[in-house]
């Protein structure tokens, strides 16, 4: 099974990077691209433990469906999405927020693995481990750029 591990600095406070992560509003401000819309379950504002949303998409050249549940959090420490309906056989993120004198050490560990056996698996290798990790790398992108500057206060302060 493919695990991508992911750090990025944040120069910002870790319950306001926690916050960021969690929020449904600007996880579909990062994902326009893809034409991600949350469709059910939490469709604004923060999520929280044990809650789901429901996020269609485009992806990979088709529209496709992913229902994800928080199954665990401490704040402003983890939290973890889980994949509970989807084309994933397995996808787990664990997200991580560690404070540092200057800011925030995010770390995003994904595991995850396709369906279709040895297919997915060359599919894993070939292509969907780059391609999702270009996905968090940009998500993690526009993160920082909220939480660094003063476009948080439009996310949080709703």
């Amino acid at each position: 099974m493919p695990t991508i591990h992911l750090t990025t600095f944040i120069a910002a406070p870790a319950d306001r990077v926690f916050d960021l992560a969690r929020s449904i509003d600007l996880h579909k401000q990062s994902m326009t691209k893809h034409k991600e819309e949350a469709v059910a379950g939490v469709r604004f504002g923060l999520i929280e433990k044990d809650e789901t949303v429901t996020w269609k998409a485009r992806h990979l050249f088709k529209n496709r469906i992913l229902k994800t549940r928080i199954t665990a959090m401490k704040r402003p420490e983890m939290f973890t999405d889980e994949q509970a309906e989807g084309d994933f056989k397995l996808l787990k993120h664990e997200h991580h927020f560690k404070p540092c004198d200057n800011g925030t050490i995010m770390i995003d560990i994904i595991d995850f693995e396709a369906p279709y056996g040895t297919i997915g698996k060359t599919f894993n290798k070939l292509y969907l481990t780059k391609y999702l990790r270009r996905l968090i790398e940009h998500r993690n992108r526009v993160i920082k750029e909220f939480a660094e500057g003063s476009k948080w206060k439009g996310v949080l302060n709703k």
